[in-house]
C-alpha cells in the first residue's frame, strides 16, 4: 500500500491559524495597553535601525549597521513610515506577530507530519500535534516577546519551518515513490527558510551547517536517482551559503573587516569585555563548556516554568529524545530542535555571549530570553513523549486520564509563570527602569526645543528619548552619518564635522557622560541649558550652540 500524502492545509490547520492569530492579537493588545512594547533596549534599537534607513541625514541600507543581521529590520521598514507606529513601537511588533502565528502552525505541522506513518494522522498523532502547538503558542514568555520588536519570534518561525521541510525531505527520500520530486521541493523550501534564519540571527549559521551535513548524509545514503538528489543538494547548499557569504562580503566592503560583526567594537565579545568588573571579571561559564551548557538549559527551564516544576520539563525533553533514539529512529530529524543547546554552550564558553539568571549567582537577569530557543524542542519532544505513552495505553479511560494529566501539567506550569510574571518580561522591566526614566525626562526637555531645530547626539544608547519626543531622526546628526570604510575617521563625514564644530552644523547638542559627543563637547565652548539626571544612568546635558537667535 502506497503512503498517502498528508493534506498539509486543511480545516485543522486553519483552526490552528485562527487560534494562534487570536492569541497573538490578544497578548499584543494587553502588553501595548500596559506600555510594555519598548521595555527591551534592543527592541528600541531594532526599531530605530530600521527607521534610520529612510529617516536620516544620510539614508540608505548602510544604516543597517554591522552587528545585527538585516532581515528583521528590513521587514519592519514598511510598518515604520507612520510616525505613530514608530513612536509606539507597533511597527516593529507586526513582523513578530506574524512570525508567532507561522511558528505555531509550523510546530503543529511538524509533529503531525513526522509522527504520521502512512500520511493520514490517527487520533493519537493529531492529539500530539495539538499538544505541541498549545505548548508552543501558550508559552507566556513567547507571548510577550512576540508582542515586541525583538527577533526571537521571527527566528523561531524560520527555525521551525526549516526543520519541517527537512523532515519532509528525509521522509520523502525514504518512503515516497515520487521521492525525487518531493525531496527536491522540500529541500529547496528548507534552504529558503535557512536563508532567512541566517539573515535573522547567528544561530541560523550553526543550524544551516548542521542541516547541510545531515542532508549530505541522506543524499549519499539514498538509493534513488542520485544525480537528481545531488543536483538538488548543490542548489540547497548554494542557497544556504548566500546569507553568510553576503554578510561577510558586506562587512569586508563597508567596514574593511569581514568579521567586524564578530570582533568589532560593537560585537558581543567587545561588549562583554567592557562590561566586566573587578568583582565579576567574566561569566562563570567562560571557557567552561559544561557550566555554559547548564546556564542555557536553566534559562530554557525558566522559560517553561517557575519553582521546581521546570525540572519535569527537562525530563519530558530528555524522554522524548531518548524514545526517538531507542524506539523510533525515523523521527530523528526532530532532534535538530536541540541544536540551540550546543550553539549557546559554545557561545557562552568561547563567544563572549553571557546569560545571567535570577536564580543563580550573580543573581541578575541578562539574556535569559535566549532560553526561548529551546521552546520548539520542549513543545515537540514533550508531545512525542506523550504520543509514545498514549500508544502503549489502549484503554480509553486510561488514555483520557493521561491526556488530562498532561494538559493539567501544561496549565499548571504556565499559570505559575503568569503568576510570577514571565522571566523574559521581568528581565525587560528590571533592565529598563533607569534607562526609561532617563529617556522620559530627556524627551520632556527635547519636546520644548523648536520643531525645526537640528541636534547632535550619539544614538547608540538612548535613541529612545528621540522616539518618545517624536523628533525625526533626519533632524539629528549621529554616529550613523559617516562612511565606515574611512578609518580611523571619516574627516569629511557629517558626524565627524559636527563633532569638530557643532556650532556650524547644529542648534543643540545632547551629550551623555562617557559618550563620543560628551568627549568632544569638553573641548568646545558651548552653553549648557539643562542637565538631566536618572539613578543608575549617566547625566545627559543639553547644550545650546547659539547657531541661531532662538
Amino acid at each position: 500500500m502506497k503512503p498517502q500524502p498528508i493534506d498539509r492545509w486543511d480545516r485543522e490547520t486553519t483552526l490552528v491559524v485562527q487560534i494562534a492569530a487570536f492569541a497573538s492579537l490578544l497578548s499584543f493588545l494587553y502588553f501595548f495597553r500596559h506600555g510594555d512594547l519598548l521595555l527591551y533596549g534592543d527592541a528600541v534599537a531594532h526599531i530605530n535601525i530600521a527607521r534610520r534607513v529612510f529617516d536620516s541625514r544620510t539614508p540608505g541600507l548602510l544604516q543597517l549597521g554591522t552587528v545585527w543581521l538585516p532581515l528583521p529590520h528590513l521587514l519592519m521598514i514598511p510598518f515604520l513610515f507612520a510616525d505613530s507606529a514608530w513612536r509606539t513601537g507597533i511597527g516593529g511588533s507586526i513582523p513578530s506577530l506574524a512570525a508567532y502565528v507561522l511558528g505555531t502552525v509550523g510546530v503543529f505541522r511538524l509533529a503531525r507530519s513526522v509522527l504520521s506513518r502512512d500520511g493520514k494522522p490517527d487520533p493519537t498523532v493529531r492529539a500530539a500535534a495539538w499538544a505541541a502547538a498549545v505548548i508552543y503558542a501558550a508559552n507566556p514568555n513567547l507571548l510577550y516577546l512576540q508582542s515586541t520588536a525583538m527577533t526571537e519570534s521571527l527566528y523561531l518561525a524560520l527555525f521551525i519551518w526549516a526543520v519541517v521541510y527537512f523532515a519532509e525531505f528525509a521522509k520523502a527520500t525514504a518512503t515516497s515513490d515520487k521521492a525525487n520530486v518531493d525531496a527536491d521541493s522540500s529541500l529547496a523550501k528548507c534552504g529558503f527558510c535557512l536563508l532567512g534564519a541566517c539573515l535573522t540571527r547567528y544561530d541560523g549559521w550553526f543550524l544551516a551547517s548542521v542541516v547541510g551535513l545531515a542532508a549530505l548524509v541522506i543524499v549519499l545514503k539514498s538509493h534513488r536517482n542520485q544525480q537528481t538528489l545531488r543536483r538538488s543538494f548543490v542548489k540547497f547548499i548554494l542557497l544556504t551559503a548566500v546569507a553568510p557569504v553576503f554578510w561577510l562580503a558586506y562587512n569586508a566592503a563597508v567596514y574593511r573587516n569581514p568579521l567586524e560583526f564578530a570582533n568589532g567594537p560593537y560585537s558581543a565579545p567587545a561588549i562583554a569585555q567592557r562590561s566586566a568588573t573587578a568583582t565579576m571579571p567574566s561569566h562563570p561559564g567562560a571557557h567552561d563548556l559544561p557550566t555554559a551548557a547548564s546556564f542555557f538549559l536553566k534559562a530554557g527551564e525558566l522559560v517553561m516554568a517557575e519553582g521546581n516544576w521546570h525540572r519535569l520539563w527537562v525530563l519530558l525533553l530528555a524522554a522524548g529524545a531518548l524514545m526517538i533514539l531507542i524506539f523510533e529512529g525515523r523521527l530523528w530529524p526532530l532532534l535538530l530542535l536541540l541544536l540551540p543547546i550546543p550553539f549557546y554552550a559554545l557561545s557562552i564558553a568561547d563567544g563572549g555571549v553571557p546569560i545571567y539568571l535570577p536564580v543563580w549567582w550573580p543573581f541578575s537577569s541578562y539574556n535569559t530570553r535566549y532560553g526561548l530557543e529551546l521552546l520548539p524542542g520542549f513543545a515537540v519532544l514533550a508531545a512525542v513523549a506523550a504520543y509514545f505513552l498514549l500508544g502503549r495505553v489502549h484503554n480509553k479511560t486510561a488514555r483520557a486520564v493521561v491526556g488530562f494529566v498532561f494538559a493539567g501539567w501544561v496549565g499548571i506550569s504556565y499559570a505559575g509563570v503568569w503568576r510570577t510574571q514571565p522571566v523574559c518580561y521581568r528581565e525587560a522591566v528590571i533592565n529598563s527602569r533607569t534607562r526609561i526614566a532617563l529617556e522620559t525626562e530627556l524627551a520632556s526637555n527635547l519636546r520644548m526645543l523648536p520643531h525645526d531645530s537640528t541636534l547632535l547626539m550619539y544614538l547608540g544608547d538612548h535613541v529612545g528619548a528621540l522616539q518618545q519626543a517624536g523628533i525625526p531622526l533626519h533632524r539629528v546628526i549621529n554616529e550613523g552619518n559617516h562612511r565606515p570604510w574611512r578609518k580611523p575617521l571619516d574627516e569629511s563625514g557629517l558626524w565627524e564635522q559636527a563633532l569638530a564644530n557643532p556650532k556650524q552644523h547644529v542648534d543643540y547638542v545632547i551629550a551623555l557622560d562617557g559618550d563620543p559627543v560628551a568627549a568632544s563637547v569638553q573641548k568646545r565652548d558651548l552653553q549648557s541649558m539643562t542637565v538631566v539626571h536618572a539613578t543608575g544612568q549617566p547625566p545627559a546635558t543639553i547644550y545650546w550652540t547659539q547657531r541661531s537667535s532662538r
